[in-house]
């Protein structure tokens, strides 16, 4: 009995230690791939060396987010000039940074709340601010968000929304691609209506980009480099209404763009097939669809960037 009862007890604790490794790596999955420089930083609490980083001497609107993990961690406001060498800010958003002794015993260590990446020191009474503390943050652990009011939105469809998002969102100058549904007569589609045929919307992804890091001209090329433009049924294996090469513009100057991009190409012999219509309302695709890849693996398997232009 006793034998049985060790067994009982180690296939439980097996299965425990089992469960929470799959969970660990379950939770690892959804943050952002890094550099090997990101990753002695962030994961191995390295620093970057002063007046080397990115965000030492800028001061545009926005907010501040965890490169690791995309959680909001710093605004602009709160930003100041220290000359110490790094991004130094006064405050940070309520419950987004954790402090915690650092290794040498003396400094505070300031980690990301959410995922525990390392983000630099806190120091307090230098009376260089109001609030006598200064957050010492390295570059390399944040990512910077422009002000909504300055960012700017972009639709386009080309087969399976997954492969579209994956590639526009690692695009330079684009905050977010969100997969959605654009184009049918039906409020508020579901997935599984849309791929019935009987609503009329394609598969779309709404781009959010900041124009002063890339235009809508550089967007429109790259979609026609990243999909087969010149198929008329779909998008590689995807068949169907919903899966067609679609620009949809938001005002004329961006209709103008498509039409002349689409020239360009059928000029280097090209049989473009690629509808360019005018948006309307973009519906969100069901949470599952979105940041489909990076939560599941692997990358698309229609979608790869072909230059096409010159």
């Amino acid at each position: 009995m006793q034998s049985i009862s060790m067994i009982t007890f180690s296939l439980g604790l097996l299965l425990t230690l089992f469960s929470c490794s799959e969970e660990r790596n379950m939770n690892h999955q959804y943050y952002n791939e890094l550099t090997p420089e990101e990753e002695r930083v962030i994961v191995h609490k390295g620093t970057e060396a002063p007046f080397s980083g990115e965000y030492y001497d800028f001061f545009e609107s926005g907010y501040y987010r965890c490169k690791r993990c995309d959680a909001p961690l710093y605004r602009s406001e709160d930003k100041f000039s220290s000359g110490c060498g790094w991004p130094s800010f006064d405050d940070e958003i309520e419950g987004a940074v954790i402090r915690q002794t650092d290794a040498d015993g003396i400094r505070t260590e300031i980690i990301c709340a959410n995922c525990g990446a390392h983000l630099g020191h806190v120091f307090e009474g230098e009376g260089l601010t109001d609030k006598n503390i200064r957050h010492c943050v390295n570059s390399i652990s944040l990512e910077f968000v422009p002000d909504e009011s300055q960012l700017r939105k972009a639709y386009f469809g080309g087969g399976c929304f997954w492969g579209v998002e994956y590639q526009f969102e690692n695009k330079d100058g684009v905050i977010s691609a969100v997969s959605g549904y654009m184009g049918g007569a039906v409020d508020n589609p579901t997935y599984h209506q849309v791929c019935g045929g009987n609503t009329g919307h394609y598969e779309a992804v709404e781009v959010t980009y900041d124009p002063n890091q890339v235009s809508y001209e550089e967007l429109a090329k790259f979609f026609f480099e990243i999909h087969d433009p010149t198929q008329t049924n779909g998008q590689g294996p995807d068949i169907g209404e919903q899966y067609k090469s679609v620009v949809f513009y938001g005002n004329e100057e961006e209709k103008e763009i498509a039409g002349k991009l689409i020239d360009i190409l059928e000029e280097k012999g090209y049989r473009i097939a690629t509808r360019v219509l005018p948006a309307d309302k973009f519906w969100d695709a069901e949470d599952y669809h979105q940041d489909y890849y990076r939560k599941n693996g692997g990358q698309p398997h229609c979608h790869r960037y072909i230059k096409r232009f010159d």
